[in-house]
């Protein structure tokens, strides 16, 4: 093998965001000698040209339609809410996140306006919801019958690694640095903490996203359906 297909080999993906993306060529390039497929959840665009997303290969060529449709018939019941009262780069990653995590909705709480380079593109099969406020978000909480549990590290929170979370759940963060606000504290059920072992004062927020939600999959999710 030459220097430049070992190079091509070993590039980062598959995503959007990288200038020269992987991911799969035109069926007839990766499947010689096999009709197209007629189904309609299939892109003749894609199936013609390649397809370069970040989709698990279950997905090439689907259409992005029918790969929400698909993801909807095994959405959890698990919902997350961000407050973003200063644009926070974070939200990108927690979406992406939730994405892979098959999370039912998540929640912009304040501006709508965020930082999408981090979602790489996975924004496009998550479905988002914006409220103006949190009392919107723990309204909006209440009417579908999720509890809301805030995640962050403040005193009288019960450790996540001994919390039952349940399973019609919705997980609140705050912002970077300041945390979950007062009012949302107050309005949630229960707010858990990360246990945390060296000098610094708190993780990243996309980082306790993160960890909270595989919390939650752990107790509730059917592992059978994973990929």
């Amino acid at each position: 093998m030459s220097e430049q297909e070992l190079s091509e080999q070993n590039k980062p993906g598959p995503t959007e965001w990288f200038p020269h993306p992987v991911g799969v060529g035109p069926w007839e390039q990766e499947h010689p000698g096999q009709e197209r497929p007629s189904d309609e959840r299939y892109d003749p665009e894609l199936l013609e040209e390649g397809d370069r997303r970040n989709v698990v290969d279950a997905y090439r060529y689907w259409t992005r339609e029918a790969i929400v449709e698909d993801i909807d018939t095994r959405r959890h019941t698990l919902h997350v809410a961000i407050e973003n009262f200063e644009n926070d780069s974070n939200i990108g990653t927690v979406v992406r996140t939730a994405n892979a995590f098959a999370v039912d909705t998540v929640h912009i709480v304040g501006r709508k306006r965020w930082n999408r380079r981090g979602a790489m593109v996975t924004d496009r099969y998550q479905h988002l919801k914006h409220h103006a406020s949190v009392a919107d978000v723990l309204a909006y909480a209440a009417e579908h019958d999720l509890t809301v549990v805030a995640v962050d590290n403040t005193p009288g929170s019960v450790p996540l690694e001994t919390a039952q979370l349940p399973e019609r759940c919705l997980l609140l963060f705050g912002q970077e640095g300041p945390g979950v606000t007062a009012e949302a504290q107050q309005g949630s059920s229960m707010t858990v903490s990360i246990a945390q072992f060296g000098s610094t004062r708190s993780i990243n927020a996309g980082v306790a996203a993160g960890i909270a939600m595989h919390a939650w999959i752990r107790a509730h999710a059917d592992l059978s359906r994973a990929w």
